[in-house]
């Protein structure tokens, strides 16, 4: 029986071009329209891809952020991006949605994932380490370190999201309430 599927050699070379080590990753603050809001402080970091999307809106951009997107460690686009979250308790981006799946895993803490029903309520989720989050596109959503103990320890969550270049949209009610906050986004 012979092999079907296309195989290449890699050089070792190229796999090093495709290595993050997550002690080396440049992680970001800003660059969404919440970057700014004290109860949504995080730190992401964009492990493999996020390429800035095209947007024509203040509320659109890459679901890292305009400047994580440019920190990819792996600058690759294969049809996923792949990122983590570092949040104290109590942090995390406000409601918004994405036009590709959204899928979170715990890596540490506990991480509660939300999201708007169908009567338009908030219902969620929470996680634990290794479990798995998956939202489908279009459906609006955010994420909490919701981990008890220590407010000073970090705790870290893995996204992945489909697509080459997706694109994030803070819902008219995340972006009404940074306005009136008179907070800028780091957009």
């Amino acid at each position: 029986m012979a092999e079907a599927l296309k195989r290449i050699n890699v050089t070792r070379e190229m796999m090093l071009q495709r290595l993050a080590r997550f002690a080396e990753l440049k992680g970001s603050d800003g660059g969404l329209p919440d970057s700014n809001m004290p109860a949504h402080m995080r730190t992401l970091f964009n492990v493999i891809g996020f390429q800035p999307p095209e947007a024509d809106s203040e509320a659109v951009t890459s679901p890292v952020g305009d400047n994580a997107a440019r920190l990819a460690a792996i600058k690759i686009n294969e049809g996923f991006n792949l990122g983590f979250c570092k949040a104290y308790p109590g942090k995390g981006p406000m409601m918004h949605n994405h036009d590709t799946n959204e899928t979170f895993i715990a890596i540490t803490g506990r991480w509660r994932c939300s999201w708007e029903n169908e009567k338009g309520e908030v219902d969620f989720i929470d996680i634990d380490p290794l479990d798995v989050c998956s939202f489908p596109a279009g459906a609006p959503r955010r994420f909490e370190n919701v981990t008890e103990g220590d407010p000073n320890v970090e705790s870290i969550l893995m996204f992945v999201i489909s697509g080459n270049a997706p694109k994030a949209e803070f819902t008219d009610k995340a972006m009404a309430e940074i306005k009136a906050a008179g907070v800028s986004s780091s957009k």
